[in-house]
């Protein structure tokens, strides 16, 4: 690299990120409820960024994101075929919680582990001065990136105000688009909001192509 950011050292932090028992290692009842399994792709030559929540339990079993319909649907957002988006020198995957963070007394999902934001992500993105878009999927990601980029985000905004905003994100850099998860949870919200596959899905798929060239 004729930087001062090498392949080595982002692999090095990589490795140490996969090998973090922090949460595994607290008293109970902040302890995480299973082994951890950290998930995420980087490299050095990526310049499009995936941020999203935590694994699931699908990706807990399998370490591998968005295979699952959330990413079928998330790919044809993007435009990009499964090769496309699985290959880490073109397309990095960095969750807001790097491991499942168990569930919650209805089964759901509990929220991203704090401790990776405040343990890993900061080292991790100046490792990555490459990257020139971040696709920043629903809340937890959008609050930590465009706060990181300058830009916080007003507690009180909605989704559909964050999402709709992107006119006014123009100037960050990287650029972050935010998205909704692309659950099939949110049919009822895509169909509400017929503005984001009619205006943000063909902006998206510009700025991948753009960072994929």
């Amino acid at each position: 690299m004729t930087d001062s950011v090498s392949s080595s050292d982002l692999e090095a932090y990589a490795a140490r990120i996969r090998a973090c028992r922090f949460c595994r290692d607290l008293p109970e009842p902040q302890r995480l409820p299973q082994e951890p399994r950290p998930v995420l792709r980087v490299s050095r030559t990526a310049r499009l960024l995936l941020a999203g929540q935590a694994p699931g339990t699908r990706v807990n079993a399998t370490g591998i994101p968005y295979n699952d319909p959330s990413g079928d649907r998330l790919r044809a957002w993007m435009n990009v075929s499964r090769e496309a988006f699985y290959d880490e020198s073109r397309i990095a995957i960095v969750p807001m919680g790097f491991c499942f963070p168990g569930l919650n007394a209805a089964k759901a999902d509990l929220p991203p582990r704090r401790e990776c934001r405040q343990l890993w992500h900061d080292g991790l993105l100046d490792l990555m001065p490459q990257l020139t878009c971040i696709v920043a999927i629903g809340r937890y990601a959008q609050d930590y990136h465009f706060a990181r980029a300058g830009h916080p985000l007003p507690k009180s905004a909605t989704l559909v105000e964050i999402v709709r905003d992107w006119e006014s994100h123009k100037r960050l850099k990287p650029r972050i688009i935010a998205l909704p998860h692309p659950s099939w949870r949110n049919n009822g919200w895509i169909k509400r909001n017929l503005w984001f596959e009619e205006n943000v899905v063909p902006l998206l798929r510009a700025e991948v192509a753009k960072a994929l060239v």
